[in-house]
């Protein structure tokens, strides 16, 4: 028969292993959350499915999110926009050219969101956006809207330093941004397409890309266009 300090011990690892259980749910549900978005969309995912993946009960995933909307959110938080801080730290510390910033930037996109089930956020909003209107904007705000900040940064730092010749900012800016949504794209298309043509390597595709654009942004003389 166990004595009362063995009773005492066992309660308090049971309340140890609940304690740690509860710490982990909201980063359960937003995990389970992650796969069922990105797998279905957000229209298309009930709150209930998010519930049974991550193990827990409806209830109790509204203990921590309010709606599905609230939920939606804190994916986003929790795996893009959360880490722009640690992202623009970086970019303040960098004591490379820009060019070389720029590939870096590029290159540290794809390995920790890109390549990541977090890009088919990107992917869910373009479709999803018109129906959603809310949530369009905060994606803008808090998405869109640092990550653009963000490579503008590095395109400026490039002018002031006479390594690119001026442009207009927001294009050029758009012109980064596209290639990477091509990829995104590419990553969570190319399995319903079924093209072996469609096969490339991420990170030779990026190189390309920065090769791209910096022909056609760096300190050298223009020629001008013949007619």
């Amino acid at each position: 028969m166990a004595s009362p300090l063995n009773f005492c011990e066992i309660a308090a690892t049971v309340r140890a292993k609940r304690e740690r259980r509860k710490e982990a749910r909201p980063g359960e549900l937003l995990a389970a959350a992650l796969d069922l978005f990105v797998e279905k969309g957000f229209a298309a995912t009930r709150a209930e499915e998010v519930a049974k993946r991550a193990g827990v009960s409806k209830g109790t995933l509204f203990l921590y999110f309010s709606s599905k909307e609230e939920l939606f959110k804190a994916v986003v938080r929790e795996n893009i926009s959360g880490r722009f801080g640690e992202w623009a730290t970086e970019l303040e510390n960098y004591q490379g050219s820009s060019a070389e910033l720029l590939r870096y930037c590029m290159l540290t996109w794809w390995g920790r969101v890109g390549s990541t089930k977090a890009s088919g956020i990107s992917k869910l909003m373009m479709s999803e956006a018109g129906n959603f209107p809310e949530l369009a904007a905060f994606f803008q705000q808090e998405v869109i809207q640092p990550g653009d900040d963000l490579i503008r940064r590095i395109l400026q730092r490039g002018v002031d330093s006479g390594e690119f010749r001026p442009i207009d900012m927001q294009y050029g800016v758009y012109a980064i941004t596209a290639a990477m949504i091509f990829l995104t794209m590419w990553k969570h298309s190319k399995g319903a397409c079924g093209d072996a043509r469609l096969d490339l390597v991420p990170e030779e595709y990026i190189a390309v890309q920065v090769q791209t654009i910096l022909h056609g942004i760096s300190a050298t003389p223009q020629v001008p266009l013949s007619n």
